[in-house]
C-alpha cells in the first residue's frame, strides 16, 4: 500500500507541474502572431497616437487586425471605406423675428442651403428657422421653423438679440434634433459652398471676430467669467455665429448664455461698453465657462466690402452696407451712387433684379448681388 501511495503522489505532483507549466507558457506568449493586415503591419493590438499641429491636439485611431480570427482582406477595406465616408452632420439654425427685415433674409439664406446641402463635400444636414415671436407665420410650410417664446415683455429693454439664447434654450429642450452637431447661423448669411463640418476633437469650430477683444475688457469680464476659470484668454474672441459645436455641448452653454447675456444687460457699466455686441460676449463667455474652446476659421466667412474675394470662405456675411461710387470706389460712411445695404430694406421686400455694381467694385459684392438675385428670382410669391 506504501508504494501505492508513492506512485499516486508522483502521478499528482507531476501532473500539476505540466499543468502549470502550460499555463505558464500560455500567460506569457505574446499574442502577436503577426497577422498580416492590408498595409503589411506588424502590430496587432489597438493603440492610439497623439500628434500636436498648429497648437491643437488629435488623436488618430490606429486600426488592427484580430489577433485570434482574422477579418477577411476585402471587409476590412470595406469597413475602412466606410468608416471614411461616415459624415458628420451638423443641424443649422438661425433664430429669427417675424419681422419683413428678418423674414427676407431668413428666405434667401435658406434658398442657397437647400442648394448645397447634398452637394460633394457638405456635412449639412437639417435646418431649422427657430422663429422667437411666439406665433407661426406665413412661411412656415416654406422654411422649417420651430416657434419659441419670447422674453417676457421688457426684459430684453429694447435689445431683441437678447431672445437669441432664450430661443436657442428652448429649441434645444423640446426639438427632435437628429444631427450630434449644430451650426448657429443667422439670416444675413450667405452660403457660398458645401459646409463641412469644422469642429474637431471636442473644440467648436468658430469665426474670430476682431472686436471681440477679451483682453481689452478683462475688468468688465471678471464680474461674469471668475479668476479660478483661468486667464482671460479662455475666451475665445467669437460670437455664437458662426459656431459649429456639438449639440451635447450646446445644451450646457446655452442656459449660461442666456443668463450671462441678461446679466450683462443689467450691469450698466458693461451694457455701455459692449453695445450691440453684448450678447456675442455673452455667448463666448459662456462656452468658456463650460470648457468648450473652438478652433479659429478666418475662412469661415467674409464680411464684404472689407474682404474683397470669396477666396475659400463658406459663408458671406452682409452686416456692412456696400457703398460706392460709379467709378467704383468705396465711399463707406457716405450713400453710394451705387448701394447694396440690408438696412435699405428694414420694413419691405428687396425688388428683384437689383442692379449690379459699376466696374471696379470688388468679387465679394458683385457674388453677394447676384446671389441676392438669383434666389429673389426663383422663391416662389416674393415681396408678398
Amino acid at each position: 500500500m506504501g508504494c501505492g501511495n508513492l506512485f499516486f503522489t508522483l502521478v499528482v505532483t507531476l501532473s500539476a507541474a505540466l499543468i502549470t507549466y502550460n499555463i505558464l507558457i500560455s500567460a506569457n506568449a505574446s499574442l502577436n502572431q503577426q497577422f498580416p493586415d492590408p498595409s503589411h503591419s506588424q502590430s496587432s493590438s489597438s493603440s492610439s497616437s497623439v500628434s500636436r499641429k498648429n497648437g491643437l491636439i488629435s488623436s488618430t485611431k490606429i486600426i488592427s487586425v484580430d489577433p485570434i480570427i482574422k477579418m477577411p482582406h476585402d471587409k476590412y477595406l470595406s469597413a475602412n471605406n466606410n468608416n471614411k465616408k461616415k459624415k458628420r452632420l451638423f443641424h443649422t439654425a438661425v433664430t429669427s423675428s417675424d419681422s419683413v427685415y428678418n423674414t427676407w433674409q431668413c428666405r434667401i439664406m435658406y434658398y442657397w442651403f437647400k442648394k448645397f446641402r447634398d452637394q460633394p463635400g457638405s456635412e449639412m444636414g437639417g435646418f431649422t428657422r427657430i422663429l422667437h415671436s411666439g406665433k407661426s407665420d406665413p412661411f412656415m410650410d416654406e422654411i422649417p421653423t420651430f416657434v419659441a417664446q419670447p422674453l417676457p415683455s421688457g426684459m430684453d429693454q429694447g435689445y431683441i438679440v437678447l431672445n437669441r439664447p432664450w430661443a436657442f434654450v428652448q429649441w434645444l429642450q423640446q426639438a427632435d434634433i437628429k444631427e450630434d452637431y449644430i451650426l448657429m447661423a443667422e439670416p444675413d448669411h450667405i452660403i457660398v459652398k458645401p459646409i463641412p463640418n469644422l469642429s474637431r476633437d471636442g473644440l467648436g469650430a468658430a469665426f474670430p471676430f476682431f472686436y471681440i477683444e477679451p483682453k481689452k475688457y478683462e475688468s468688465l469680464l471678471r464680474k461674469f467669467f471668475p479668476d479660478e476659470k483661468g486667464p482671460i484668454t479662455n475666451i475665445d474672441p467669437i460670437g455664437n455665429s458662426p459656431v459649429i459645436v456639438g449639440k451635447e455641448a450646446l445644451k450646457k452653454i446655452a442656459p449660461t448664455w442666456m443668463n450671462v447675456s441678461l446679466a450683462m444687460k443689467k450691469d450698466p457699466e458693461t451694457d455701455k461698453a459692449f453695445g450691440w455686441v453684448l450678447e456675442m460676449y455673452a455667448y463666448a463667455v459662456s462656452s468658456a465657462l463650460h470648457d468648450v474652446h473652438n478652433i479659429l476659421y478666418k475662412e469661415f466667412m467674409i464680411q464684404p466690402p472689407w474682404d474683397t474675394e470669396i477666396g475659400k470662405a463658406y459663408i458671406i456675411h452682409y452686416t456692412y452696407g456696400c457703398d460706392y461710387d460709379l467709378k467704383g470706389k468705396l465711399t463707406y460712411g457716405k450713400i453710394g451712387e451705387w448701394r447694396f445695404d440690408k438696412r435699405s430694406y428694414d420694413n419691405k421686400w428687396p425688388p428683384r433684379n437689383l442692379p449690379l455694381p459699376p466696374p471696379g467694385v470688388p468679387d465679394s459684392v458683385v457674388t453677394l448681388v447676384k446671389m441676392v438675385n438669383e434666389a429673389t428670382a426663383n422663391i416662389p410669391n416674393w415681396g408678398s
